[in-house]
């Protein structure tokens, strides 16, 4: 029989980071029950794998699925290979274009092997949506259809967006939730987490289990996790992700790179640093007690060695420290020509008379000094802050001349502008010129 922490402690430790939970005085009453009977809950998340890696903001819910786990109770890991053809419509301003099946069962194999970084293999039930979704059949989904009407599908608000803007809304879209709801009834789950727009998805399990003769689950939405540019939630698509893949030093840096206001966020959703502890280190900052950069290391640790262990970890902090802090460069630095009319960002109309050239175009100056392939693949790095001119992390394509380390040269006698400029552990030190 499994050894079941005490409810409130298991309360505490649940409701960490959590945006809300559908109800509380239910999921109270459900460990109640596990702790009376010493059957363990059921807990599922849903993955669908339309991208081969995994992300930092996937690892949100995996980290809620571990606490689950640690308190003794079963944890399923979901991997929703049939709803991934359908393509998940949550958040979406546009109809998502569906995988192919190869796409689907490729990207499958690389969730299976990167999830036991954070779930202990054993004690992980792994399922597939096509085990059941699959079995339906035609007749099978008509009859679930049936149980929803179209006005029911437009309160999700998304879809109601789009309809009011008259954006199309393919009909493949509308089974999405249903799909979704009848996976909690085939895995008769206790309690479903997802993001916070799943919510609508997660609710539809709910209804259909009541439909179905079984208990409501409790849902659990936790929040979107910010990317690295504090802004958009973390994607591939925005270029701000932080992948569980990508080797230590690049994600120890890519950590460093985030804010201090978004490190608070992090350590919420990242660590298994409690609350009260996140509270006193900020009033430690408050203080002038502790400083945000040791911190952020600190975070960066905690995160390197989830998936790479403590001595990757140690060696990429190490790195870090010797390459951005101390300032150490290479003795010898490529240096490059660069000519201010080839990258000057000018704004018509202003300061005439004066200054031709404001400010620079960072994207096209690394594409001039070898450091990007093209300005998209420039304006990738810069989103995944990975570009620094002197030793400050840049975020912007256009840059003003006084924020530069050394000035441009504005007018025919001012001396060529010098700084050096790194992508990744790339760096060469631009000398901008004018003809």
């Amino acid at each position: 029989m499994p050894q079941f922490p005490p409810v409130d402690e298991q309360l505490d430790c649940l409701r960490k980071g959590a945006a809300e939970i559908i109800r509380e005085t239910d999921l109270r009453d459900r460990i109640e029950k596990s702790l009376a009977s010493g059957k363990p809950m059921r807990v599922k998340a849903g993955f669908d794998p339309t991208a081969p890696d995994l992300h930092l903001g996937h690892t949100v819910l995996m980290r809620k699925l571990k606490h689950f786990q640690d308190m003794g109770h079963t944890v399923i890991f979901l991997i929703g290979d049939f709803t991934g053809l359908i393509g998940d419509p949550s958040g979406r301003s546009a109809t998502r274009p569906p995988l192919t099946r190869e796409q689907i069962d490729a990207n499958a194999e690389t969730y299976k092997a990167q999830v036991f970084k954070i779930l202990d293999r054993d004690k992980t039930e792994v399922r597939f949506n096509s085990e059941w979704l699959g079995k339906l059949g035609y007749e099978g989904f008509v009859r679930l259809a049936a149980k929803f009407t179209v006005s029911q599908m437009l309160e999700r608000e998304d879809f109601h967006k789009r309809f009011v803007e008259e954006k199309p809304i393919a009909m493949h879209e509308l089974l999405y939730p249903i799909a979704q709801g009848y996976d909690s009834v085939a895995l008769e789950a206790d309690v479903e987490l997802g993001g916070t727009d799943q919510k609508f998805n997660l609710l539809m399990g709910r209804q259909l289990q009541r439909d179905y003769n079984q208990p409501p689950q409790i849902v659990l939405t936790m929040p979107l996790l910010e990317g690295t540019d504090g802004v958009q939630k973390m994607s591939k698509s925005y270029g701000n992700f932080i992948g569980i893949t990508e080797a230590p030093q690049e994600m120890f840096g890519k950590v460093m790179s985030i804010s201090d206001e978004l490190m608070w966020r992090y350590y919420e959703l990242l660590t298994d640093v409690t609350v009260r502890e996140i509270d006193e280190l900020k009033r430690d900052v408050a203080k002038g007690a502790a400083h945000p950069m040791k911190l952020k290391q600190e975070l960066g640790l905690r995160i390197v060695r989830d998936f790479h262990g403590h001595e990757a970890a140690e060696h990429a902090a190490q790195d870090w420290s010797r390459m951005f802090q101390k300032k150490e460069l290479p003795e010898e630095i490529d240096e490059v020509r660069v000519r201010i009319d080839d990258i000057g960002w000018s704004v018509p109309g202003i300061q005439l008379g004066g200054p031709k050239y404001p400010g620079i175009r960072l994207d096209r100056l690394l594409v001039q000094c070898g450091l990007a392939s093209s300005v998209a693949d420039a304006a990738r790095k810069i989103k995944e802050g990975a570009v620094r001119i002197g030793d400050h992390v840049e975020r912007s394509v256009h840059i003003l001349v006084e924020s530069l380390p050394a000035q441009l040269p504005v007018s025919v006698d001012d001396p060529p502008g010098e700084f050096s400029v790194r992508a990744g552990k790339r760096v060469k030190k631009a000398v901008i010129y004018k003809d």
